[in-house]
């Protein structure tokens, strides 16, 4: 039996890896995994047909966008706590399950209110997922290129919000709007229960979480084996590491730790990247639909209005994809939340659908550019290993108390004042926002997670 005391130096020996099958093997199930799971694309798609239905208005919309939030608030917060309690592979497993079925249950809700009370258990599921999958990617790829990684996963993912508005729209020609909304929900479920099967089968445990829990038998197997495939599929023997030296102590994070000194700046500054990430991206993924009706534009030109807007979802992240590891992470976010207010405002002031299409188009491309930033690269590379979900899950949970409460707001200004007082709250977060990374913001480009992880 292999002494448990020896490190096997999981940072270092995943670093040096040459890029090779095993990489895109964990974007493709990670990568995958995000895409299908599209709960919270379609929810403005949803709710625009069950305005139709006479199922909701702007106040209910409220609550059901309230409500799927807060569910995502306690995912996230608990999801990090069970993800760096059991490991990554098994809560990724866990929250896709209850999700899966939380979706399933949806199709077959009976009224609003049923609905309303299961899309907050989705939401819990979603938030935990997303938490889990962003911030554990990070610790399979190279720090040389971690951002690009990242990136590519985010850009993959986002692809759900053109393909489920798609597939929303071909429903509005071959069924009713009463089995449309229903649809939009078993479809992803049965994607996402694929996927699922596909993690549980090949998915490996992170040797770097192994290795913080001190398991270093089980991460040296993990490792020994992952160094196999890529040096098969390179064809040429790696690099060797004196895996005999003395690795530095991975030190014990607990959860009190993140409410003082260097862990709690990083909180700070985590959750106000998130802020700004749910207040812009979710009042646009769930109000757009809703604020072309107030306008008078029908449902269907609503409906491709939005999924027009979307295709900048994927071109703002692949853009990012080649262009983040080539800036430093602060000077890049801050461009991005100053870029995104102006533009916001601007948008606000049309009113032809030429100009309301082409703005649309750019402002989600500055949107999805930002929320890779936020939710695949930075938010998860700031914390060490022992902490890693926990501090992401903590950042997105006081992100998404924004969530919660921004729809009330956006409801009354929609009712009272109109969509560009709307447009004035998600620019005045994006300006606070930008300020707290000027102060408070680490610079992450480049430097190993263990690196990152030294407080």
């Amino acid at each position: 039996m292999e002494d448990r005391t020896h490190k096997p130096m999981a940072g270092e020996r995943l670093d040096r890896l040459p890029t090779s099958k095993f990489h895109w093997e964990i974007y493709g199930m990670v990568g995958f995994g995000l895409l299908v799971c599209w709960s919270n694309a379609i929810g403005g798609l949803v709710l625009a047909q069950l305005a139709t239905l006479g199922w909701t208005n702007n106040n209910i919309t409220a609550i059901f966008t309230s409500l799927t939030t807060a569910g995502m608030f306690l995912g996230a917060l608990l999801g990090g706590v069970i993800g760096d309690k059991i490991g990554r592979k098994k809560s990724i497993i866990l929250f896709e399950v209850i999700h899966i079925i939380s979706m399933l249950v949806a199709a077959i809700s009976p009224n609003m209110k049923f609905l309303i009370i299961d899309r907050t258990i989705m939401g819990f599921a979603l938030g935990a997922l997303l938490t889990v999958l962003f911030a554990c990617y990070t610790e399979y790829v190279p720090s040389r290129n971690r951002g690009t990684w990242s990136s590519r996963v985010s850009f993959l993912g986002n692809w759900s919000y053109p393909i489920c508005s798609l597939i929303a729209m071909w429903l509005t020609q071959i069924v009713s709007p009463e089995m449309n909304w229903r649809l939009q929900f078993v479809i992803p479920a049965i994607l996402s229960a694929i996927v699922t099967l596909i993690i549980w089968k090949a998915f490996p445990e992170s040797p770097r979480w192994l290795e913080s829990k001190g398991d270093y038998v089980k991460a040296n197997e993990i490792l020994n084996e992952i160094e196999k495939k890529v040096e098969k599929d390179k064809g040429s023997n790696l690099e060797h590491i004196d895996e005999t030296k003395n690795s530095e102590d991975v030190e014990n994070v607990s959860y009190s730790q993140l409410f003082r000194g260097e862990l709690l700046k990083r909180v700070i500054l985590g959750s106000f990247v998130l802020i700004a990430m749910n207040v812009v991206q979710y009042t646009l993924i769930n109000w757009l639909p809703t604020m072309f009706l107030a306008q008078g534009i029908n449902i269907k030109d609503s409906i491709l209005l939005n999924t027009m807007s979307m295709f900048g979802a994927p071109l703002g992240i692949g853009i990012a994809t080649f262009i983040i590891d080539k800036f430093p992470r602060k000077s890049f976010g801050i461009t991005l939340l100053i870029s995104m207010a102006i533009l916001g405002y601007i948008y606000s002031l049309q009113h032809s659908m030429l100009m309301i299409s082409i703005l649309g188009f750019l402002l989600i491309i500055f949107v999805y550019m930002f929320v890779c930033y936020a939710s695949a690269v930075y938010v998860p590379e700031i914390w060490p290993t022992a902490a890693k979900l926990r501090g992401s899950g903590l950042a997105n949970s006081i992100g998404r108390v924004s969530g919660i409460l921004v729809p009330y707001a956006v409801a009354y200004l929609l009712n009272t004042t109109g969509i560009i007082s709307v447009f004035i709250l998600l620019g005045a977060t994006c300006v606070v926002t930008a300020i707290v990374i000027f102060f408070l913001g680490i610079e992450t480009r480049g430097k190993s997670v263990e690196e990152i992880g030294k407080i």
